[in-house]
């Protein structure tokens, strides 16, 4: 293991990519005292930044249907490390319908995950009264939240700045001309040093109407189209659910009408709605799927964090800082050169 005292308190930090990773990360080590500047290549409004496009849904027991326990374990630190941090966080939790003929698909989802209370249509309709009528049976998971990556970003950049970390905008930066410690958060843009890296696209679409009214995400389990809306409020929620082993950053037309077609199951009022935004995403993977942080001497590399980004970001700042600030060492997680 490569650790000096340079690693452990006296070196300045430097941190490229202000997306979710690197401002989670800014801010925890912000706050521990280290002198932080945080490079972002755009501009403060992050428009080409992932995280824009992002669900930001916080729901490590939902997660578990298809992710490893490393996810949830994680996934879970996370959320005590949103609400210390931003305290204003949203935690409804989440819901989770499906109708009668999805049944198997329903239970198989119960199966694979835990936290939830079981929900007759009684129960579905007192959590969100829009759907009264229609689900006979929901699962609800009280301790799971959201945030709106778009409101959020700039509060996460702005705490930084109150912790004493700087930020650059429009700063290029490489590793190679930065002094001291180095962590990139790149995401896609660190393939230059991490080639096995590979883009996800994730498509959403963002719809307007006072018809409905959520006040937490909910999941729609379907064996071909499985949907999540998000309430973003204003009337307005995001749709997204899709996973496409692509790297361009279209939205499909076959994708937009199962986005859609999935949200007119949901409530029909959605069938009135106004289209206000298409957009995808490229989230970063590595082949399994699971986030990795990489030490190699005075530069960390923060990546891989797939589908799970505003879950896991938490998590994997505070594993950083405690390995630069006590040697720790998270086997599951890091790779030392």
């Amino acid at each position: 293991m490569y650790q000096t005292s340079r690693l452990r308190g006296d070196s300045p930090v430097s941190i490229i990519g202000a997306g979710i990773t690197g401002a989670w990360h800014a801010l925890l080590l912000a706050e521990a005292g280290r002198a932080v500047t945080l490079h972002e290549r755009s501009d403060a409004a992050m428009t080409q930044s992932t995280s824009h496009f992002a669900g930001g849904m916080l729901a490590p027991w939902c997660e578990a249907e298809a992710s490893e326990p490393v996810i949830s374990r994680l996934g879970i630190r996370s959320l005590d490390l949103w609400r210390q941090h931003l305290p204003e966080t949203a935690f409804n939790g989440s819901l989770v319908v499906a109708h009668p003929r999805d049944r198997a698909d329903f239970e198989r989802f119960a199966r694979l995950t835990s936290g939830y209370r079981r929900l007759d249509a009684e129960g579905v309709r007192e959590l969100e009264p829009s759907l009264e009528g229609r689900f006979g049976s929901g699962l609800f998971y009280p301790d799971e939240g959201h945030v709106e990556p778009r409101r959020v970003l700039p509060r996460l950049h702005a705490a930084i700045a109150k912790a004493g970390g700087d930020i650059k905008f429009g700063s290029d930066a490489e590793a190679d001309d930065l002094d001291g410690l180095v962590i990139d958060c790149r995401g896609l843009a660190a393939r230059d040093r991490e080639p096995n890296l590979r883009g996800v696209k994730g498509e959403m679409i963002v719809i307007e109407t006072a018809e409905v009214e959520l006040l937490r995400p909910v999941r729609l389990i379907h064996p071909r189209w499985p949907l999540y809306v998000i309430p973003r409020g204003d009337g307005r929620f995001m749709l997204g659910a899709t996973s496409i082993e692509a790297e361009d950053n279209g939205v499909s037309v076959r994708s937009a009408l199962e986005l859609l077609g999935a949200a007119y199951v949901v409530h029909p009022a959605f069938g009135e709605a106004r289209i206000v935004e298409f957009g995808a995403g490229l989230r970063p993977a590595f082949p399994d799927n699971l986030p990795k942080i990489k030490i190699e001497q005075e530069r960390i590399t923060v990546n891989g964090l797939y589908r799970h980004g505003f879950l896991l970001a938490p998590a994997l700042a505070e594993l950083t800082l405690a390995y630069l600030s006590r040697g720790e060492i998270d086997n599951e997680v890091m790779q030392c050169a």
